[in-house]
Parts: C-alpha cells; structure tokens; sequence
C-alpha cells in the first residue's frame, strides 16, 4: 500500500512510519527542514518536502497514495497565529489535497485538548461536549477546530476521515541519539534537576509506540466520522513525579503548585508581568486530563502497555542522552534556577516546615524527595 504520512518527521509520526515500513508499506513522508529527515534514515521512507498549508504541495505529496496520516502539528501556544494555521487549517488542507487526488481514507491525529478537559471529578470520552471554549486555550481551541474543519472537509468531499486523539505521549523517539520532544521533556528535566515545580492537576500518560499502533488500527478498522481515544493511564502529576523518582532513584524536590493560579498567572501576564512559566500552560496543567480509552479498545482492538513500562524506557533513553554528553552545558534558565534553589532548600533542612505543614494541612506541597 502506497501511504502518505504528514509530520512523519516528528515524535508520534516517526513511530507511525516505522511501523508503516517494518509492515512492508511504501511510505511517503512530507517534511519542511531537510535535517530533520536524518531521524527516519534507517527506514528509508519516500520524502516529499511539502507545508501542510501549501495546497498544491500537499496535492503533490498524496498524489497516487491509498491513504495518509495527517500527523503534522504544532503543540503549544506561541506563535499564536502559525499554531492556529497549522493545527486548526492544516487538516481541512490535507483532506481536500486527498480528496482532489482521489485518496478515500485520512486518519487525523488531534489530541485529547480536541476534546477538551473533562469535567472535575470525572473521566473524559470521545462524546463530551467541548467545553474549553471560555478557557482561552490556543493549543486545544486550534486542535479542536482542526477536527471540525477535517471532518466537514470529509463529509463534503466524500473523504473517509478518522480522528485519533492521543494523551499525554512519553516513550522514546524512532532515533534515540535525539532529545526529547516537547512532552517527554518533564521527565528529562526531573532527571536533570531542572524541574522546579508541577501543578496539581490530573492527566493520561500513554506510551508514543501504543500510540502509533492505535493510528494504524484506526486506519483499518475505524468508522469514519469517528474519533478514538487513544490513551493509558490516568495519574495526577504529583503522583507521576513520585513514580519517576521511584523508578529512576533520582530525588529532586519538586514544588506542587496549588489549582487555580493559572487565572491569577494571566493577571499577571495582562499587567506586564513576566512569569517563568506562561499563564497559559499553567492553566492546561491544571484542568482535568483523565479519559477512557473504552471505545478504543472495543473498535480497534487497542491495548495499551503498563505505565511502568514506558516510564522505565523513557528514564533509561534519557539516561543515556544525559551521559553521552547531548545537552552539554546547558545554559540556566529561571526554572532550572527555581529548581537548584529547591534542591539547596532541601539540602539545607529548609524544607522541614513546608513538610510539616503537608502534614498537619493533608496538601501536598513537595513532591520528587
């Protein structure tokens, strides 16, 4: 079969090529910067260099292919204007370039911000209404209009388009001699003793290899029109930081910042302050994140590893970055500045009242040590 993958260059699209190659398909991977094809040398894909915006670049890039995977995207807020072109136009994009070229099927990876945070206290799933709109949040506002466009686009053009929406990727990348990518950088920051706080807030981890198999089980099997959760397992970041720590034997205090100062943050932001961290992040950190995969499961037959699993395979990889020198000396920021200071105030004992507090108050205010 002749495929088409966008953003094969990236952390979840290298896995889907991968797989796609080790199946014994003849895969076509768009790509912008020619250095970044470097990570998919060893499996030899087709590459076309194509801007998922360029619409007779994309034309060119599934033309004669069976099916594409739109994996191409932005994960962040900034720059506001190109996350929204590229995540919320981009898929639209691609869905008309496959239907004018006669290609019947695209799988659209989006994320579970497509969906929007579940509502406290409960489990998200593919039929949630979104109610994110008032959050103000440019990464899941972009990703959740990405889908609306892609499947208007389908239903118009007569395109069968299945949307997968991952969790929270960990895992380690198709080239291992790289560094990670933009999620699994917690934990290479916590190893590092550059992570100075998480926010007390809930998400689902799932493993980039389950989450590649969950795209092409979607191909195959999924109802078009339909979105799939393609999750793990659910785990507040406090606990996930204590389960790193036990894993790995690495202890940093790590500070928990309570719910809610994300709106206190923006407050900030709109009077000219300028934060470490940006009021927005906080604010995604904060929301509830846990969803079932149950439909998943059922249609496609998907079964995702144990957590464990892929925490150890993420802390061995970033292991042996860290000791073949790739980040040399990195330049300090003011979060890895916060978390020297948090190790210090450790070491020194000054950490004693803030633990005595956790106990007598039942909140946790450390995590990590």
């Amino acid at each position: 079969m002749k495929i088409c993958v966008t953003g094969g260059t990236g952390f979840v699209g290298g896995h889907v090529v991968r797989e796609l190659v080790e199946r014994g398909d003849d895969v076509r991977v768009t790509y912008r910067d020619e250095g970044r094809l470097e990570r998919l040398a060893a499996l030899q894909p087709d590459p076309v260099r194509a801007d998922v915006l360029d619409r007779a670049a994309m034309r060119r890039a599934v033309k004669g292919c069976d099916l594409v995977f739109h994996a191409a995207g932005l994960v962040g807020s900034n720059p506001p204007d190109r996350v929204w072109q590229v995540n919320a136009l981009g898929p639209r994009i691609v869905v008309e370039a496959a239907a004018a070229e006669g290609v019947g099927r695209v799988v659209v990876t989006s994320s579970v911000a497509g969906i929007g945070p579940a509502a406290p206290g409960e489990i998200g799933t593919e039929e949630d209404e979104f109610r994110a709109g008032a959050l103000g949040l440019t990464y899941v506002d972009s990703k959740h209009e990405g889908e609306f466009e892609a499947l208007a686009a389908g239903a118009r053009e007569g395109v069968e388009v299945v949307i997968v929406n991952p969790s929270y990727v960990l895992g380690v990348p198709v080239d291992r001699s790289q560094p990670g990518e933009t999620s699994t950088r917690t934990i290479g920051n916590y190893l590092r003793g550059r992570l100075p706080a998480v926010v007390d807030g809930q998400t689902n981890i799932v493993d980039v290899r389950d989450v590649a198999t969950g795209h092409l089980r979607a191909a195959e099997k999924g109802r078009p029109g339909e979105r799939y959760i393609l999750g793990g397992h659910d785990i507040g970041w406090v606990e996930f930081i204590e389960r790193v720590a036990e894993l790995s034997g690495v202890e940093h205090p790590v500070g928990v910042i309570p719910r809610g100062l994300g709106g206190a943050a923006r407050r900030g932001e709109s009077l000219g302050l300028r934060l470490p961290v940006s009021a927005e992040g906080l604010v995604l950190m904060e929301q509830n994140w846990r969803y079932s995969s149950r439909k998943a499961r059922g249609e496609l037959g998907y079964r995702p590893r144990k957590l464990d699993t892929t925490l150890r395979d993420t802390i061995e990889w970033y292991r042996e970055l860290i000791e073949a020198g790739a980040f040399g000396m990195a330049r300090p920021t003011p979060l890895s500045l916060a978390a020297q200071a948090m190790r210090f105030a450790d070491g020194a004992g000054l950490l004693f009242g803030v633990r005595a507090v956790e106990r007598y108050a039942g909140w946790r205010l450390v995590a990590g040590a």
